[in-house]
Order: C-alpha cells, then sequence, then structure tokens
C-alpha cells in the first residue's frame, strides 16, 4: 500500500482545482478564471486497491497586494513544507514566466520531489509539447515533466501512476470513505460563492465571500442559507439584478451542484449583506481558513 501526501502549486488559473476536482471525480474544488478563486487548503483523498494520496489544492501564488492575499500565499508555501511530491502546474502553452521563477525558487528550498506538470496541453501538437519538455527537462531539477489535460483527462492515469512510485509504503491514513479535510457548509458557500465569480465577471471582485449560516439536513431534503458578502453597497445591485434575477440565477446554477455533490433535493436561500470589515469578524475568517498563525 502507497500512501502520501502531494501539493498542487503554481500561479493563479493553470488548473490547479482544475485537476483536484478531476482526479476525485467529484467537483470539490471551485473554479473560475478570476485569480484568488481558491482561497484556502483543500485536501482531496483519492483512493484506490493499492494506495491512498491526500492531495492539497493551494491558493494561486501571487505578489500580495492586501493581508487576504499575503494570507494566502502563506497558506500555499505552508503546504510544501511536509509533503511527499509537490505537482509544479503550468500552463504548457505559455510556459514559464517570471512569477513561476519566484515560486520555483521557494521550491527549491525544500527536499521534496517536484514534478512539473504541463496542464491545457489541448490544441497543442505532440511536437511543440515535446519542444516544451525538452526546455524545461535540463533548466531545472524536476523528477518529472508530465504534460496532461485536467480539464479534458488526458494523461492523468498516468499521472496517478507516477506519483505511487514516490509515495512510501505505509497504511491508509484515512478511511477509504473519506473525501475532504473542509466541511460540508464550507463547500455549499463555495458553490455559491463560484457562480457569482462566473456570473458577474468582472463586475465583482474575487473579494467577495460566501458563508453558509444554516445547514439542516433530513431524510429527503436539505435546507441551506448562504449569506453573500460585499464589501461595497453598489456591488449589492450587480449580484441581485434587475428585479433579483442575477441572485435567482446564482441560486438556481449553485443549487444544481449541492444536488449533484449531496445526492438529495435542496432548498437553497441566499441574500446580500454588505459588511465592510468582514476578514475582522471571526466567524467568517476562521471558516475560509485563514486564520493568521502567530
Amino acid at each position: 500500500m502507497r500512501t502520501g501526501a502531494v501539493s498542487i502549486v503554481g500561479i493563479p488559473n493553470v488548473g490547479k482545482s482544475t485537476l483536484l476536482n478531476r482526479i476525485l471525480n467529484v467537483k470539490l474544488a471551485i473554479t473560475s478564471n478570476k485569480a484568488g478563486t481558491t482561497r484556502n487548503l483543500i485536501n482531496g483523498i483519492y483512493n484506490d486497491e493499492d494506495s491512498q494520496i491526500i492531495f492539497v489544492d493551494t491558493p494561486g501564488i501571487n505578489k500580495p497586494l492586501n493581508k487576504l492575499e499575503n494570507l494566502m500565499n502563506k497558506k500555499s508555501y505552508s503546504s510544501i513544507s511536509d509533503v511527499d511530491v509537490v505537482l509544479f502546474m503550468i500552463d504548457a502553452k505559455t510556459g514559464i514566466g517570471k512569477k513561476d521563477v519566484a515560486v520555483l525558487n521557494k521550491l527549491k528550498e525544500l527536499d521534496v520531489p517536484v514534478f512539473l506538470i504541463l496542464n491545457k496541453i489541448d490544441n497543442m501538437s505532440n511536437e511543440d509539447i515535446f519542444k516544451v519538455i525538452v526546455k524545461y527537462k535540463d533548466e531545472f531539477e524536476f523528477k518529472e515533466i508530465i504534460p496532461i489535460s485536467a480539464k479534458n483527462n488526458k494523461n492523468i492515469d498516468e499521472l496517478l501512476a507516477t506519483i505511487k512510485k514516490y509515495l512510501p509504503e505505509q497504511d491508509r491514513i484515512y478511511s477509504e470513505d473519506e473525501l475532504t479535510n473542509v466541511s460540508l457548509k464550507f463547500i455549499m458557500a463555495e458553490f455559491v460563492r463560484e457562480k457569482v465569480l462566473k456570473l458577474t465577471r468582472d463586475e465583482i471582485p474575487y473579494t467577495v465571500t460566501c458563508y453558509t449560516e444554516n445547514y439542516e439536513e433530513n431524510e429527503d431534503i436539505v435546507n441551506i442559507s448562504v449569506v453573500i458578502i460585499i464589501e461595497r453597497e453598489n456591488i449589492k445591485k450587480i449580484i441581485i439584478g434587475k428585479k433579483g434575477a442575477m441572485l435567482k440565477e446564482i441560486g438556481t446554477r449553485a443549487r444544481e451542484d449541492m444536488e449533484k455533490f449531496l445526492g438529495k433535493k435542496v432548498y437553497l436561500e441566499t441574500y446580500v449583506k454588505t459588511l465592510k470589515n468582514w476578514r475582522d469578524e471571526e466567524k467568517y475568517f476562521t471558516d475560509l481558513g485563514l486564520e493568521e498563525s502567530e
């Protein structure tokens, strides 16, 4: 039995959460094209007959512009200090840029095998993929270089098989029916936040957060109440939309994800609340998993 921990790191928007969801075959981490979508460490537990792999999806590492981004970076770097393998993911088409190099310099300080994961190889020829592999094979000391498409499930089985070779032989850490370290309330709130980010696009800053105020599960239905927290009053009109149309669409799409995840009928209530300093209120900040360590 091979069991170990694997951290997925990289700059924003390279597909880290998409890869985690693909490996687990369930939507656990939300995705969008906005930097800062993932804001805390989400463990996804993969099990098969001969292995257990604890994947850690991390916030995209970027130059911090505020307290939230600084804590997100701290979380990402802390995740690589005690794992068996680090998956350093880049966009295969754009390659390794200055921001990626900054992350790599941190990884060099660790005695952990680092794989270069070339994501988004769709529409790339084998020749182009090979050129990218050759370019970085000698430039950096990667243990493995693996091209994949997290979106379209290309080479994911090869990635898993390669990871297993680097894991220690030991018993499972978690039971086979455990999927993640985060709560159902957190996952439900994230489903709503994802729809806010996707439907409002660039009109809403990524700092919007969502918090599950009520979660009651009965035999046939789950009652959920999620508050969308914004920092400026003028944003509320955008999220609510004309005659409440946008908020209704956000709720409808989030509910569909919730029902698929839970396997039950969901009654979802959403509303918007303006809270300029929500990070100062412990219940919101703690639920994000972003407590600042001393």
